[in-house]
């Protein structure tokens, strides 16, 4: 656990950076209820959020809301690594992964290697609800998302085709490397106001990838957490790196701990320097929020800019999350 003085650090070297949070709430008062709060990564998170509130004050489930505002980045042809347009692996087979947790019952449902079912977030909820196992993989997880109602459809599109095409016919291509468009995920996290949890998270990961190669975005605890004691977290970026430090439900414990989400997410990237120093020029970034609505976002440096989607209080916004490294 963080000395007092540690902490007290954190509160004033951070309050410049502060994702409109207020000041840590002392131990214990986490359980304070907040109204409704989104928050999600990049600028396909703003339609995620909105649709996220939507569902909600019409009267679903937190788990619908996060669910279906997946869903809008997973069905957008235009977002090239999520869904139906997702770029493909060095095949040229898109393969998705997803995961959903649900804070309330401690408890959720994942999808790797997804192929052919476009809203593969929709398939992890159905894990999570229609099973007692927590992830599905490949072939096994295409044959229960068919049982469970799901129909087959190409993930391609002409534009992730030919850039394909475009990739494998370069005898210089790079492979994994991060777009600078279409960054890799979308993880959405959401508070309902009544001290319910949900953390969403949906990829069809590093384009060119080797075939089957999984990352942290369908892995509990890793590109997703809730828990209704403290509040939720996702990641998006190099999943590979974020896998090996559980970034997710250690941000979550920090929360835990006493830490605003803000400083939860700093603290993250500061132990991973701590680790590795080598993770300073990582594409590695976060997102957070409490039980008190108050969120967080950051990422280790300029080179992944972090943008975030929130939506409270009836209103979206598009914010910067902090940047540990500018140098």
């Amino acid at each position: 656990m963080l000395r007092s003085n540690r902490r007290s650090f954190l509160k004033t070297a951070l309050a410049p950076m502060l994702l409109g949070a207020e000041v840590s709430p002392a131990r214990g008062a986490q359980r304070s209820m907040s109204s409704p709060t989104f928050i999600a990564t990049w600028k396909q998170g703003l339609p995620a959020v909105n649709r996220a509130a939507e569902v909600l004050n019409d009267g679903g489930s937190l788990l619908d809301a996060v669910e279906k505002g997946i869903n809008v980045a997973e069905l957008d042809p235009e977002v090239t690594s999520v869904g139906y347009g997702g770029l493909p692996n060095e095949d040229g087979v898109v393969e998705l992964d997803a995961a959903i947790m649900d804070g309330a019952r401690h408890r959720s449902g994942a999808v790797c290697s997804l192929h052919n079912i476009r809203t593969p977030i929709s398939v992890a909820r159905q894990v999570l609800e229609k099973t007692s196992h927590t992830t599905l993989a490949g072939q096994g997880a295409f044959q229960f998302a068919l049982k469970t109602g799901f129909k087959p459809q190409p993930l391609h599109t002409a534009t992730s085709l030919t850039r394909w095409e475009q990739w494998k016919a370069n005898p210089a291509r790079k492979s994994f490397w991060l777009s600078k468009e279409n960054h890799d995920t979308i993880g959405l996290v959401g508070i309902d106001g009544r001290g319910n949890t949900v953390s969403g998270c949906s990829t069809s990961g590093l384009a060119w990838k080797i075939a089957g190669r999984v990352g942290d975005s369908p892995l509990v605890g890793c590109g997703v957490f809730a828990d209704n004691h403290a509040g939720a977290a996702s990641a998006t970026g190099d999943g590979d790196l974020m896998t090996n430090y559980c970034t997710s439900v250690r941000i979550v414990d920090f929360m835990r701990g006493g830490l605003a989400p803000q400083e939860a997410c700093m603290e993250m990237l500061r132990f991973m320097n701590r680790v590795d120093p080598a993770t300073r020029r990582g594409a590695i970034a976060v997102l957070a929020i409490n039980l008190r609505g108050e969120v967080g976002a950051a990422c280790m440096n300029p080179g992944f800019a972090l943008k975030v989607a929130v939506w409270k209080s009836g209103r979206s916004e598009m914010r910067d999350g902090a940047i540990l490294h500018r140098g």
